[in-house]
């Protein structure tokens, strides 16, 4: 940024900032043209009337999403925990890039604990670099519309995959909570054998024997966040006890109950925390790719709700439980087919991802070169 074309400017001094109208959200209905934005990621409703024109650049004023940069293409009505810019003095998708580069930042200007919001003077006495020339601001928005343009692409196309394992798996298997196919139903542990994990204990660690392990939050669904793995001391006799080997089912015990992923030997001497179950599943019966869609079903329709408590408490779904969950069991030769379909579409996926990840870092050092 040391090149005479380029400024630091306050924000204030290059646009206006002014909030939006709060309305009577009972006028909200999905049917309504507009999207009605106040504050958050997204849209909050639909409304019968905007106030905004389209082609806008938006801060979120309070909220858990305070401070998040936001560009909004058609007419909409703007709430009042919005900023809305006008008056912009430069090239508005140019000025919203910038502000994107800097959201972290920005976020960080938040204040108040319950309601957290971003003073107007505060936003506008905030610095950031310009370039001076139109042409150039013009040229580094084109490019950066571009990646974010591949960017959602390819998530897109992620969900579309994601929707058409689900909609393979209801047309093969049915409603598996209703079991309308009338499935041979068995008792989980007619199928399967599960444990917990190790519970942490910070004061019998000794470093000595140091291993990772998988915790809740590494547990997503039909994945592994493997990165930054945590450890503990896992003596000879828990490394038996807390082996895990291809096709163990690893199962949310808390949070998210049911989220769950196959264990197919990413890593090596992994091991697993308590808030974990460890499903080791009778093959002769069930293969892991079906019982893990079986989990996911049942998540996103809450079936679990009545197994795992009341939502004013904790949600946990115990071993005991587990247990005596009912689980309807196709043919073992169908759940295979839906198997080597989800890894043929696993492939596609995993190009798709590949490329997304490189486009986002593509992304990141554009962001870093042009705006630091």
């Amino acid at each position: 940024m040391k090149s005479e074309n380029w400024k630091t400017v306050r924000l204030g001094d290059v646009c206006i900032l002014e909030k939006g109208k709060q309305i009577d959200t009972s006028l909200l209905d999905d049917s309504n043209p507009y999207r009605y934005i106040n504050g958050g990621i997204k849209e909050s409703g639909f409304f019968s009337d905007f106030n905004t024109e389209g082609e806008s650049v938006l801060i979120s004023e309070g909220g858990a999403s305070c401070g998040y940069i936001n560009y909004v293409n058609e007419k909409f009505w703007c709430g009042c925990h919005c900023y809305r810019l006008h008056d912009i003095k430069v090239f508005p998708k140019y000025l919203f890039h910038a502000l994107k580069a800097n959201q972290r930042r920005i976020m960080a200007l938040r204040t108040g604990c319950a309601m957290p919001n971003i003073q107007k003077t505060t936003i506008q006495n905030f610095e950031l670099n310009i370039h001076e020339k139109l042409e150039t601001q013009k040229h580094i928005a084109a490019v950066l519309d571009k990646c974010t343009a591949v960017i959602a692409k390819h998530k897109q196309m992620l969900v579309k995959y994601d929707t058409l394992i689900k909609s393979r798996f209801i047309e093969m298997f049915g409603d598996i909570i209703q079991n309308t196919k009338n499935w041979e139903l068995k008792i989980f542990t007619e199928i399967a054998k599960s444990r917990l994990g190790k519970m942490l204990d910070s004061k019998k660690q000794t470093g000595k024997e140091k291993y990772p392990y998988l915790a809740n939050f590494n547990v997503q669904w039909f994945r592994f966040n493997l990165e930054n793995l945590n450890e503990m001391d896992f003596s000879e006799a828990d490394r038996i006890e807390f082996a895990l080997k291809d096709g163990d089912l690893l199962v949310c015990e808390g949070g998210e109950v049911g989220r769950c992923a196959v264990w197919h030997n990413q890593i090596e001497n992994c091991f697993f925390q308590k808030a974990v179950h460890r499903v080791r599943l009778n093959m002769d019966f069930v293969h892991p790719d079906y019982m893990a869609y079986w989990f996911k079903f049942r998540s996103d329709f809450n079936s679990f709700d009545d197994i795992v408590g009341s939502k004013a408490t904790i949600a946990h779904l115990t071993g005991e439980k587990l247990k005596l969950l009912q689980i309807p069991v196709p043919p073992l030769a169908l759940q295979n087919d839906f198997a080597t379909f989800v890894q043929q579409i696993d492939k596609s996926k995993f190009a798709v991802q590949n490329s997304l990840h490189k486009t986002e870092i593509l992304y990141k050092s554009l962001m870093q070169t042009y705006f630091g």
